[in-house]
């Protein structure tokens, strides 16, 4: 085996590398935009060569995945002559419940449990199950490594991981928080710490993943004490379409009203069903997760460059949709320095974390009490895959944007397991 590749799809996003593991060199990268919406697009880069920028209508992806491989093929600027010369496929899986705590080969028993658990994670499942069978009918014989979104978080202590509900639901049906991103929890923490000059196995690192899909996590000593997504990747943070934290009693409250006007209520139904007039549980789950977040506030849907983009020309909700979204992050870095007893690092990932600086900054607007100060000058300037430390060279806590690389290690997963 020499070549692998790695297949990352998020709820409107796909990110993937091939790599030739032989000396862990990155032969290719892209990263697919918009699934699913207007300006669906493919970039794509040959390593040493210039970004090939493809747009192409994805309305799901299935369609993203046909032109991923179409890239990593192409006369021009592919890699590979044909896939056969690629020896495994590695995915980024968001859940299976407790069945598998580690990264596995994927079976028919594996991608059964993906299903089972597709009410756990709506977005993401079905997602990854969809790039999993678009190789498979590509590569038939080539072995695919499920490389799980939860696994880093198995440290968490029960105080943290469980529910405040009558313990016979964990005990039965294993209700509790998993958290998600892990991935890249890891690996930010990892390399934060490097960049930092810190040593991450006696340290205390908050992480912030902040995309379209949002987590955070504390990390005490190299290992996760606890996270911001729960039983599924719906809680926690402001997102680009997910509501996040909510109080158990909105969601009755929307449930229990039946007189609701049909036209009113006709966008925030998943399926068009004219004269309806009140929300049933699919409905619901449509609207919190697909409907919320920055879209349901903003007036330019999910995209944060859209957003910005509109406040900055005054629109009033595009400004509220993004002070939400920062303040949300700013509450998790003050709980976890609790959680922690205190921070050493606040590290910065993903795409919206990694190039929004004024969302860092106001972030970090007011967390002077915890020792965190940026260095604008720095900060301004960090984006498009850097990494480096935008703290302030006064600042008692470093602050670090790491460009996550999640591809690498879901790639050296699949190495390993199909070396042992």
């Amino acid at each position: 085996m020499k070549n692998i590749l790695v297949i990352n799809c998020g709820s409107s996003s796909l990110k993937y590398q091939v790599l030739d593991m032989t000396d862990e060199t990155l032969l290719a990268k892209g990263l697919v935009e918009r699934i699913g919406m207007d300006g669906s697009v493919i970039n794509h880069t040959k390593t040493g060569c210039d970004k090939v920028v493809m747009e192409v209508p994805m309305k799901d992806h299935k369609d993203a995945i046909a032109q991923v491989l179409a890239a990593v093929q192409d006369k021009e600027y592919g890699v590979v002559k044909n896939m056969d010369e690629i020896g495994a496929v590695g995915h980024r899986v968001v859940h299976a419940g407790e069945m598998y705590a580690e990264s596995v080969l994927i079976t028919e028993s594996v991608i059964q449990a993906l299903e089972d658990c597709i009410e756990l994670a709506p977005l993401h499942n079905p997602a990854n199950i969809l790039g999993i069978e678009a190789v498979t009918k590509v590569l038939p014989n080539t072995p695919q490594v499920g490389v799980f979104d939860t696994a880093f978080h198995q440290t968490m202590p029960e105080h943290a991981y469980m529910y405040g509900l009558p313990y016979e639901f964990y005990d039965k049906y294993r209700i509790r928080r998993y958290g998600f991103h892990g991935t890249s929890h890891d690996y930010v923490s990892a390399k934060g710490a490097e960049i930092a000059g810190l040593d991450r196995a006696s340290c205390k690192i908050v992480t912030a993943h902040i995309g379209s899909g949002a987590s955070m996590a504390a990390v005490l000593n190299g290992k996760s004490i606890d996270t911001s997504m729960g039983l599924t990747p719906s809680e926690g943070l402001m997102m680009g379409t997910r509501a996040g934290d909510i109080d158990s009693g909105v969601i009755e409250y929307l449930m229990n009203k039946k007189d609701y006007d049909p036209e009113f209520l006709a966008p925030f139904l998943k399926k068009a069903t004219p004269g309806k007039t009140h929300l049933d549980l699919e409905d619901l789950t449509f609207l919190l997760t697909k409907k919320s977040g920055v879209a349901g506030i903003s007036t330019q849907g999910s995209d944060m460059r859209d957003v910005a983009k509109a406040a900055e020309e005054g629109s009033e909700r595009d400004r509220l949709a993004l002070s939400m979204h920062a303040y949300r992050i700013k509450k998790y870095v003050g709980a976890y320095a609790a959680a922690l007893g205190g921070i050493d690092l606040l590290v910065f990932t993903a795409g919206v974390g990694e190039n929004r600086a004024a969302m860092r900054t106001e972030v970090c607007q007011g967390l002077e009490f915890l020792g965190i100060k940026l260095d604008e000058s720095i900060n301004e300037v960090t984006y498009g895959g850097k990494s480096q430390v935008i703290s302030a060279a006064d600042s008692r806590v470093k602050v670090v944007v790491v460009a996550t690389d999640e591809e690498y290690m879901i790639a050296r997963d699949t190495y390993d397991i199909l070396n042992k």
